[in-house]
């Protein structure tokens, strides 16, 4: 029976030579578009999630509040409540001498001499009948020369005049020689009165050591020593 055009199988557009199976799911893979294939969603990068985030804010205000709170205590606990109570002072002496005041023991501390040099008044007193009194030495005149028989006569220098009168009267005793000119600057720059009258030093020995007594001598030297006496200086009628 004749076939007509429409009625070819599949088997019958097979061309000779290749076998009559045909993959038409390999022919529609080639067939495919590139730009029509579905894309592939990219995975989006993992971030801190929404508990995560909450859970950071809440320690970071307990941290504060933490922080805040430890200031506040640290302010507050070193304060007292004050009930106005007067604190009497201790009984007895403000300042006790120690019994061992220590320190470096210095030659003469003490003396006479430095209590006069930093200006304050001595209170030493120097018993003077232990020692003998030795008496002012007085310049005797100078003898007159006798003139050439053939010079012409000249007159001769007037011998030196004595100590003024008046009598004498002793200031201190101290240590040194420069110790006892240094009080005398002292109480001759504090006392006017003291400036008509002529100072000396005289060293006397007392045991085993050398005292240097500062005397005065001129006039109304017993008023002024008694003058002295009211101002609360030490002075002593010697002569």
């Amino acid at each position: 029976m004749p076939r007509r055009r429409g009625d070819e199988t599949e088997s019958d557009a097979v061309p000779e030579g290749e076998t009559g199976t045909v993959d038409f799911r390999e022919t529609a893979d080639e067939d495919r578009l590139p730009w029509l294939e579905a894309v592939e969603e990219e995975s989006e990068g993992s971030g801190p999630g929404l508990a995560k985030l909450i859970g950071a804010v809440v320690i970071g205000l307990l941290a504060i509040g933490l922080i805040v709170g430890g200031l506040f205590w640290l302010g507050n606990r070193g304060e007292s409540e004050a009930d106005g109570t007067l604190i009497a002072a201790p009984e007895g002496d403000y300042k006790v001498r120690p019994d061992d005041p220590g320190g470096m023991n210095v030659a003469g501390e003490g003396d006479t001499a430095y209590a006069a040099s930093a200006g304050r008044t001595p209170e030493g007193r120097l018993n003077t009948d232990t020692v003998p009194e030795a008496p002012v030495a007085r310049p005797e005149p100078a003898p007159k020369a006798a003139p050439p028989a053939t010079a012409a006569q000249t007159p001769a220098p007037p011998p030196q005049a004595p100590a003024a009168s008046g009598g004498t009267i002793q200031l201190g005793a101290f240590s040194s020689q420069a110790s006892a000119n240094r009080a005398w600057s002292g109480l001759s720059g504090r006392f006017r009165y003291l400036a008509p009258l002529s100072h000396n030093v005289v060293a006397v020995q007392s045991g085993e050591r050398t005292l240097y007594r500062l005397r005065a001598s001129g006039p109304d030297a017993a008023g002024i020593c008694r003058r002295l006496r009211v101002a609360g200086e030490d002075c002593t009628i010697v002569g």
